[in-house]
């Protein structure tokens, strides 16, 4: 989570949103609902795997919440489990993604579903970060390292 001393959230992502836990009780009611149907309901049956299936996705939401979460203060960019130092960042503009930059976060590659910002630091190295709205992502940094 972001420290509330780091000041306001500039930019955020939350990773994934709550609603996906929803699917599996869903398809067991669609599935209890083809049953009645067709003659007797397995209600406990249906109950359970609904139950499963809902846990199942909260796990999944859960994880992807704290691995994908983008949060920009004016203190620091939050990406996943890694947090970078805004006064570690010299530049956003005109700068290329060499092949083997890091990307933040701790992953291997940037998020599914996200698109790259590379960043310059201070020490000349280029890190990815990343982003659903890489353009809004890449603002709200231009105008914080530009301060």
């Amino acid at each position: 989570m972001v420290d509330p001393d780091e000041g306001p959230v500039l930019y955020a992502e939350p990773g994934s949103t709550w609603w996906p836990v929803l699917w599996g009780p869903l398809f067991a009611a669609a599935g209890a609902g083809v049953e009645a149907a067709s003659g007797r309901v397995h209600g406990f049956a249906w109950a359970m795997v609904g139950l499963a299936l809902f846990a199942m996705a909260a796990g999944w939401v859960s994880a992807r919440r704290k691995i994908c979460r983008v949060a920009l203060t004016p203190a620091a960019l939050h990406q996943g489990r890694e947090s970078l130092p805004v006064a570690r960042i010299k530049s956003v503009t005109g700068v290329g993604a060499p092949a083997g930059a890091r990307p933040l976060g701790g992953g291997w590659t940037v998020p599914k579903k996200t698109t790259e910002v590379p960043l310059e630091l201070d020490d000349g190295t280029v890190v990815l970060a990343w982003a659903a709205d890489p353009v809004a992502l890449a603002d709200a940094v231009r105008r914080l390292v530009a301060e």
